[in-house]
């Protein structure tokens, strides 16, 4: 069986017992304690944690899963052991308080037995210490022999987190023989004998703060089999790199490196590295993520140079990615169509990333050699020079100790451990206080949706509505239905009103308490709203209307950015608010100022066609078959909202819009930045903003031709008559003060101590300093001069001339002079000038040359 053959045989199995079907989602979560969807579980943890109402009892999926990064961390163990992966695929059935143990137990061992046909006699099960009930079920109900049952402590039981869902779990282990370790069972015997395939997780009990179990209502089943584990089992090899998907790659990595597998240890875990890191690059790449310095970006980034330093170690001078990225959609693209459609972005993304860090391996080699030479032979580079290589220059620490072993010398590693601890601490404590918990007490707002179900939202079809009043905090509404739309999909939250006959409360702001649940934030109260009460929910119309502008402008602006610039600037994030909008992308560059017109024509002459906008609802597959692109970050079910904004932008959105385009009004462009590597930021304004923006310009225009003393399309001429009259003046006033500075060289001259001036002449620059200082060596009675200024035009200068026989040095008179006024320049043995921008260090800049020369101060 290959790896096509077993995620149908899995995926039907489970179908024919009742079971949805429901695909992969995102390797990016939509939970913030996780970096990336790191187990099958991961999509339903909303429903196992009593968050969300599952649109179905059972399900069954194959998930894409990332171990890189976090607490949970594979990378540095990849192509060195035979099951590490970063990226594999977790095969899971999962019920939601309908099957427990009894129901799960006989599917997972009929699918292995029966499906997969594996031989009982070298399969072993484990259950926990406590779990008579699982023993009994393995024993009784299956035919397990009792001796091929053990018992597990820690190892065979589950906890999402310190409270909430846990339970015991039962695994099933392959066998695989004497030749890879001790007998025993996975209790007693060798790690590489036993092989566990399968793990089935009996969510039974609620964690409490407090240390009690409280048993769960609706316990639920969260299977997980790792298609790579099992692949190797059935395929009879004894590492997952062995299995016919990876056998491809590895054959791809070889011809692309000249490097045959199996030619040598070391370079068989280059190849196995270049295989793995080619399949999760890929994946997270087409999913969304870029190589960056940040989060899930940088994670990326690591992952791509360790692929690339592998290729390097193998002596590739060449880019090999783009090739294994071919490979990787070749096998994959069947299962995951995303790869496909996303090809093109995918292999230019990672072949420019792996272009860039060669470059980064060359200078990094360079920059350590120039290390290497301030050290003694044998020394040890130290570990905050290591870090900086990896934290500034993305130069991986293995390179390091690569490049200092070959070179006779050592690593601080303790010193680099310490240095990426303390970045580690200072990024963890960043990352909790962006997604850290609320500390506000959800209880209450579960108890609403408990008994009430999710709120209605009207704010469709209208902005004023009557509602019941179900839950009321010290600065929180909750209603059975409302108008106001609650912040998601980068629209920020509605205001307004909500009143009853008793009182008045003003609506801040609108989130989601809950999925599903809308929570008013109320800043003040008027009178007094109770719990039953018939209530008026207003929205702030003008302000909704300028947010659904803006929102339905996003659309526009990103189909005229894929447009301009290229299918790839796929949208990375947004916010829209009422005065602007802000639309995150993937770009690898600035864009031109011509791009940015372009972009800005397209989008209004789509809006000035006036086409309508279509808002409705359909299933996720229609919407994708009619070509609907998903947003970035944004949550979607089976049941979508579509957004189909004039002729030609189709899109996934549930925000709020207009009716058509040209309720839009005229679109600005006001900025265009960079927010990362890869990442690009435009903001834009629409309706009256344009307009205001304008009219503040003009009034702008017309101040600066009053002061200029000419009309307002005369402003360019005027504006560059009065700059070059004002830079003639300066260059007249620049030589009068030139030509009084050499008059004063007699009066210089006189200040002359034992031969020797040291002098303050403000106002020159640093050129007419040194022709000053120059004037005055040339008196035959002075060997050595040294001059300082401010200039007019802000800074300070230094300038020191000597004469050939005076045994002085110009460079050594100034050099700490240039400390004092925090400045540098070249210096020569005679004639030496230095330019700086603190004025205030003059007079000890000019102390410190009179002592060079000798000189009291």
């Amino acid at each position: 069986m290959n790896a096509k053959e077993l995620r149908a045989a899995f995926v039907d199995f489970f179908a024919e017992r009742g079971h949805t079907k429901v695909d992969s989602s995102s390797l990016i979560p939509h939970d913030n304690t996780l970096l990336f969807t790191n187990a099958g579980m991961v999509p339903f943890k909303p429903f196992f944690v009593g968050d969300e109402t599952p649109p179905y009892n059972r399900a069954v999926s194959i998930q894409k899963c990332v171990r890189a990064g976090g607490k949970h961390n594979d990378l540095d163990e990849v192509g060195r052991t035979t099951r590490h992966l970063t990226f594999f695929e977790m095969m899971g059935n999962f019920s939601f308080g309908d099957y427990f143990k009894s129901d799960a137990i006989p599917f997972a061992w009929e699918f292995v037995t029966e499906v997969l046909k594996l031989d009982t006699d070298r399969l072993w099960v484990t259950v926990h210490l406590t779990d008579d009930e699982a023993e009994a079920i393995w024993r009784d109900d299956v035919g397990v022999s009792p001796d091929r049952i053990q018992r597990l402590d820690e190892d065979n039981w589950w906890r999402m987190a310190d409270t909430g869902p846990n339970g015991p779990c039962s695994e099933i282990f392959y066998d695989l023989g004497a030749e890879y370790g001790d007998d025993g069972g996975p209790a007693h015997g060798g790690e590489d004998r036993f092989i566990e395939i399968w793990n089935l997780v009996f969510m039974q009990f609620d964690q409490q703060a407090d240390g009690r179990q409280i048993p769960l209502p609706k316990p639920s089943i969260d299977t997980g089999a790792g298609l790579e584990r099992t692949l190797s089992v059935l395929q009879g090899v004894d590492s997952v790199f062995g299995t016919d998907e990876f056998q491809t790659l590895l054959a791809t990595a070889s011809e692309v490196t000249g490097v045959a597998d199996g030619a040598a240890p070391a370079s068989d875990v280059s190849l196995r590295i270049l295989a793995d890191h080619a399949r999760s690059t890929t994946m997270l790449v087409s999913d969304g993520v870029v190589p960056s310095n940040e989060d899930r970006g940088f994670v990326l980034r690591r992952i791509l140079r360790r692929a690339v330093r592998h290729a390097y170690l193998l002596g590739v001078e060449t880019p090999v990615m783009p090739q294994m990225v071919d490979t990787v959609v070749t096998l994959l693209g069947d299962n995951y169509p995303d790869l496909v459609k996303n090809h093109d972005r995918i292999r230019s993304t990672i072949e420019r990333e792996e272009l860039s860090f060669r470059q980064t391996l060359a200078s990094g080699s360079a920059m350590l050699d120039a290390r290497f030479a301030e050290l003694e032979p044998g020394g040890a580079l130290p570990g905050e020079v290591a870090f900086e290589l990896h934290d500034t220059y993305g130069f991986p620490l293995e390179v390091t100790r690569e490049i200092a072993a070959e070179r006779g010398f050592d690593v601080d590693v303790e010193g680099f451990d310490a240095a990426m601890a303390d970045q580690r601490g200072r990024a963890k404590a960043a990352h909790a206080a962006k997604s850290g918990a609320s500390d506000v007490d959800v209880s209450a707002f579960r108890g609403v949706a408990d008994s009430s179900g999710d709120t209605e939202f009207t704010g469709r079809a209208e902005l004023e509505s009557t509602a019941t009043v179900l839950l009321v905090t010290d600065d929180s509404i909750v209603l059975d239905r409302t108008p106001f739309y609650a912040e998601s999909g980068g629209q920020i939250g509605d205001t307004g009103t909500i009143a009853t006959s008793t009182g008045t409360a003003t609506v801040s702001d609108t989130t989601y308490a809950l999925p599903g649940v809308v929570r008013h934030h109320i800043a003040e109260t008027t009178g007094s709203i109770e719990v039953g009460q018939e209530a008026t929910a207003a929205v702030d119309a003008e302000r909704r209307g300028a947010i659904a502008r803006n929102h339905t402008a996003t659309h526009i602006l990103h189909w005229a950015l894929r447009l301009v610039v290229g299918s790839h600037a796929q949208q990375q994030g947004s916010w829209v608010g009422p005065d602007r909008l802000r639309f995150d992308f993937n770009h690898f560059e600035a864009l031109t100022a011509e791009q940015l017109a372009e972009i800005e024509d397209r989008a209004n002459a789509e809006i000035l066609g006036n086409a309508s906008c279509r808002h409705y609802e359909t299933t996720k597959d229609e919407a994708e078959a009619a070509g609907a692109i998903a947003f970035f970050g944004d949550k979607y079910g089976d049941i979508v909202r579509v957004l189909e904004a004039g002729r030609n932008s189709i899109e996934l959105c549930g925000g709020t819009h207009v009716g058509a385009l040209g309720d839009i009004g005229p679109l600005k462009i006001i900025s265009e930045s960079s927010i990362g590597s890869n990442l690009r930021r435009v903001e834009a304004i629409t309706g009256a903003g344009p307009i205001e923006r304008l009219r503040q310009r003009e009034a702008t225009l017309a101040e600066l031709a009053e002061l200029v003393g000419v009309p307002v399309p005369e402003l360019a001429d005027g504006l560059r008559k009065r700059l070059a009259d004002t830079k003639a003046l300066r260059k007249k006033v620049a030589e009068l003060e030139q030509a009084a500075a050499l008059g004063s060289t007699g009066d210089l001259v006189n200040t002359a101590v034992d031969g020797v001036v040291v002098a303050r002449v403000d106002g020159l620059d640093q050129a007419a300093l040194r022709d000053l200082a120059v004037a005055v060596r040339d008196d035959v009675s002075i060997k050595a001069v040294v001059l300082g200024s401010a200039p007019s035009g802000g800074g300070a200068a230094l300038a020191a001339a000597v004469t050939d026989d005076s045994g002085f040095d110009a460079g050594e008179l100034i050099a700490e002079g240039k400390k004092a006024i925090q400045g540098g320049g070249r210096p020569a043995p005679d004639l030496a000038t230095a330019g700086g921008k603190n004025p205030d260090g003059l007079d000890d800049a000019l102390d410190a040359a009179r002592a060079a020369a000798g000189l009291s101060a």
